[in-house]
């Protein structure tokens, strides 16, 4: 008996008029029968809907072309074919050597599945049973050192904008059962795949559930990058500043998760968000645990003292200016007055102008290719900056105070948390300027009881400050020797509170010396 193929990867003809589409896609979401959905898809010009007859039997192959991998297609799927004795679904299944295949009639799970890269197999004598085999195509970057959390001493990988990668990076980390993954899908257009990640028997179950719940009350259109949903998600939206901890580094989830937190991988995300966080977490670097601990800690500290300098440095200066000057040493008020002798506008435009000349050299610089970037900041904070105090316009003085302020919002180690810091000195400017000194202590105080009234997926915002928690210190400003991490951190409310072993008395130590 001869074997041959006739009519081999014939394509489908289908008068795809304007009126026909919009009726098809209008009646998409009522299709209650298998073809019906796949004449819907063949009006799609990157829909192939191949018909082919083997041994008598006809048979279609459908895909989308722009998703599946074609070398894949051939080799290990079309190539088969010809090698069965009868056509029949299961004997296919059984013989192309890919895991991921599965026989359904259902139309939900049918679409879902080719609209991510499978191809669905169908028979003449059966046209609503598919069979659906993943040869989605693998088309994305590989893993790459970290660029906004670079660390020199820390491990040079950092997430990707495929979810499987970032969760290979995690399992990597944390090869033990008890780490659960929990998907679901958010965006009505873009049906974007989310991980949610704890680790079973530490974790708060409660705040697993509330994550998850949060994301299905999601009803949006478009998810397209985890930002998008952490903003969804906030416990306030109308605040400057980050409540999900947003990273690109494999290393900080591993950590957040062994304490008890929850974590989100967004497909076609490269970073992974980390919730419920607390304010001062935006101020440490994974480098902080791998260092001695005084270092560390004297480092942390710098973190936070450049970022009070940021926010208070120009609106001091603009304050003690215009209303307490008296404060001012004789003998730096004589080097002031000489500085601002020319200078035609009052210290609050001058320092405007200073700090919105900075932001537009930082935006620009971030806007262009990286080598032109650093050029146009380098040079043209210099260039800009020695004209405009030649040019009468801004004092020398301020001049360095406000670089000096640039330079210290650049060490926060978190980006977001970086532009809320930016934004915060504009209206303590403005404070200093109508108020002096106490304009800038009442603005202190709202944005403390602000800070105070946050919370991350109803967790203190400010902890361990407010509510003052003893325990919670040994990891804030400072960090504290590894014996003294005996426990997770008390907010989060852990099944597990332990970390380490509780021993009954330190190891005995040798001598090594010869006495």
């Amino acid at each position: 008996m001869s074997l041959e193929v006739t009519t081999l990867f014939n394509r489908r003809k289908f008068n795809k008029t304007n009126q026909q589409k919009n009726d098809i896609n209008n009646e998409l979401t009522k299709i209650s029968d298998v073809r019906d959905l796949f004449n819907a898809l063949s009006l799609s010009n990157d829909f192939m809907n191949h018909q082919g007859t083997y041994n008598g039997v006809g048979y279609w192959v459908s895909f989308y072309r722009s998703l599946i991998d074609a070398q894949e297609l051939h080799k290990n799927v079309l190539s088969v074919i010809p090698s069965l004795e009868t056509i029949n679904l299961e004997q296919m299944k059984d013989s192309i050597p890919i895991e991921d295949t599965l026989i359904t009639s259902t139309k939900v799970v049918i679409e879902e599945r080719i609209m991510r890269g499978a191809i669905a197999i169908r028979l003449d004598s059966n046209l609503d049973e598919c069979l659906l085999i993943n040869i989605a195509a693998s088309r994305g970057r590989q893993v790459d050192k970290p660029e906004l959390e670079f660390g020199i001493i820390s491990p040079q990988e950092a997430f990707v904008e495929d979810i499987d990668i970032n969760l290979n990076l995690i399992r990597k980390r944390l090869p033990i059962p008890e780490l659960q993954v929990n998907e679901t899908t958010a965006g009505t257009l873009t049906k974007t795949k989310v991980a949610v990640l704890s680790i079973e028997g530490i974790v708060d179950q409660k705040n697993v559930d509330t994550v998850i719940q949060r994301i299905n009350d999601v009803d949006f259109d478009e998810i397209l990058d985890g930002s998008h949903l952490a903003q969804m998600l906030y416990d306030d939206s109308n605040t400057l500043f980050p409540l999900f901890l947003y990273t690109e580094r494999p290393d900080r989830i591993t950590s957040a998760l062994a304490e008890g937190k929850v974590a989100l991988i967004v497909d076609r995300s490269s970073s992974v968000l980390i919730t419920p966080t607390i304010f001062l977490e935006y101020f440490i670097t994974m480098e902080d645990y791998n260092m001695p601990w005084i270092p560390a800690s004297a480092f942390r500290l710098l973190r936070i003292f450049a970022v009070a300098f940021s926010i208070f440095a120009t609106p001091i200066y603009v304050a003690v200016l215009t209303y307490h000057y008296e404060l001012i040493p004789k003998d730096l008020l004589e080097t002031i007055v000489t500085s601002r002798n020319l200078i035609p506008f009052q210290p609050l435009i001058e320092a405007l102008f200073l700090e919105i000349s900075i932001e537009l050299l930082r935006e620009a610089a971030a806007r262009l290719p990286t080598k032109v970037g650093q050029t146009l900041g380098i040079v043209g904070g210099i260039v800009i900056g020695q004209a405009a105090v030649v040019a009468g316009l801004t004092s020398n003085i301020l001049l360095i105070i406000v670089a000096l302020s640039a330079l210290a919002s650049f060490v926060t180690p978190i980006y977001k948390m970086g532009n809320a810091i930016r934004l915060l000195r504009f209206p303590f400017l403005l404070g200093a300027q109508v108020w002096g000194l106490l304009g800038i202590s009442i603005l202190s105080v709202f944005l403390m009881t602000h800070l105070i009234k946050l919370t991350s997926m109803g967790h203190p915002y400010l902890e361990p400050i407010y509510p003052f928690r003893m325990k919670d210190w040994k990891d804030s400003f400072v960090r504290l020797p590894f014996n003294l991490f005996k426990s997770r951190p008390v907010n989060l409310r852990t099944k597990n509170t332990e970390r380490q072993a509780q021993t009954k008395k330190s190891p005995n130590k040798k001598n090594d010396f010869n006495e």
